[in-house]
């Protein structure tokens, strides 16, 4: 397989493309967790992967991301063809983003740098 051919492979799975966005970020850095990616900075988790194949993708894949306040009942009410609550943190306001149909990678990666700059330090939130 030549080297492009790789790339198109990469960019067209999802979890590839959200590792590419999340591990872009300033000492950003992955874990297994749940059986799942989580990403985080300072250990503290701003988005996880959530695969199609167990209970946490709900048989389609996503990714799960920290929002600011009032910001994942709006998603989810406006575009619920594209953001749900997800279990668990949904309570917490995060967001989770379908990864299985049209994708706006730019939009999942102002959402991502989003989470991120809410749970990175202060330091690092002027750096990002």
């Amino acid at each position: 397989m030549t080297t492009r051919a790789k790339r198109v492979v990469a960019l067209q799975d999802p979890l590839a493309r959200v590792r590419s966005i999340c591990l872009a970020l300033p000492d950003a850095h992955e874990v297994e967790a749940w059986g799942e990616p989580t990403f985080r900075i300072k250990n503290k988790i701003f988005a996880m992967y959530a695969s199609a194949e167990n209970h946490h993708g709900r048989g389609r894949p996503a990714i799960w991301c920290m929002a600011g306040p009032g910001n994942q009942q709006i998603m989810v009410q406006v575009r619920p063809d594209r953001f749900f609550v997800p279990p668990y943190v949904g309570p917490s306001g995060w967001v989770g983003i379908y990864l299985d149909r049209r994708v706006r990678w730019s939009e999942v990666a102002a959402l991502v740098q989003d989470a991120y700059t809410l749970r990175a330090p202060r330091p690092k939130r002027r750096r990002a």
